[in-house]
């Protein structure tokens, strides 16, 4: 991260209420669900924002309404002088060239039908960014940027171990050269030495390509390796910001102290 840099983006008061099914026959429930309730956030150009939090927190929708994979409620996701939150359907399509997201489950989030090669090739088809030959070439680049060799292009994704998928998930959520990226959660559900390889692959790639992320976990340890700054999130809202280092040594909020408490390793 940039000292003095400008916040590549910017969320302001920014809610997702869900509402609650219920009521009688004639008059609908009124009540919601705060998933994400006025949260105040700024990520800035090339760091490694993690955002931390208990299961069922708000953590998940936070990431997709960044994105507008889920709608806001209102506020503002500001990036590049246009706000997120209000776009057109059309306008925001152009801007999902440089957001991307990378799931927690590569199984669940991408075709299985589909090969490899399909699968990382179909954002530059989407976009029109590269047809025959250079896709062709574009794709094969990726697959050896993930770790992977281009002889596998032709597998389908059941071939594929839990880390490969997740590294085919990378290659793709890449192929647009994209700006920022959701990470979220993406090595809770592999091993922890598998994940740990994840892990580099992505502070690697950071590093290579000035990438911005906003990584999603659960997970504390993850935190300390690679976090430039840490969010801490409860019940919707964001209760504790600042550098990596000096909230895992110093945490100002009982919640953050209480996550910490829980992981030994940190603690």
């Amino acid at each position: 991260m940039e000292t003095g840099a400008q916040p590549l983006i910017s969320i302001i008061d920014l809610k997702v209420h869900f509402p609650l099914a219920g009521g009688s026959l004639f008059r609908r429930s009124r009540q919601v669900v705060k998933a994400v309730d006025g949260v105040l956030l700024d990520i800035y150009p090339g760091e490694t924002l993690v955002l931390v939090g208990e299961s069922g927190c708000g953590k998940s929708t936070l990431g997709r309404a960044i994105l507008r994979l889920t709608q806001p409620t209102s506020g503002q996701i500001l990036f590049h002088g246009s706000d997120l939150a209000h776009l057109s359907n059309s306008a925001m399509r152009e801007q999902r060239r440089h957001l991307q997201i990378i799931f927690q489950d590569p199984y669940a989030s991408l075709n299985p039908r589909m090969t490899v090669s399909q699968i990382i090739g179909e954002p530059l088809d989407t976009f029109k960014l590269a047809r025959g030959q250079a896709k062709k070439e574009r794709v094969q680049e990726l697959m050896e940027m993930v770790g992977l060799s281009a002889r596998f292009l032709k597998r389908y994704l059941h071939e594929f171990s839990g880390g490969q998928r997740q590294r085919i998930g990378i290659a793709r959520a890449l192929a647009l050269r994209p700006k920022f990226i959701v990470a979220d959660e993406p090595v809770s559900a592999l091993d922890v030495s598998v994940g740990a390889q994840v892990v580099n692959l992505l502070a690697k790639l950071q590093r290579e390509f000035g990438l911005t992320y906003l990584f999603i976990s659960h997970s504390m340890p993850i935190v300390r390796y690679l976090a430039t700054r840490i969010a801490v999130m409860s019940h919707g809202q964001i209760v504790e910001t600042g550098d990596a280092v000096e909230i895992t040594a110093r945490p100002a909020h009982e919640y953050t102290r209480k996550l910490l408490e829980a992981t030994p390793e940190i603690a």
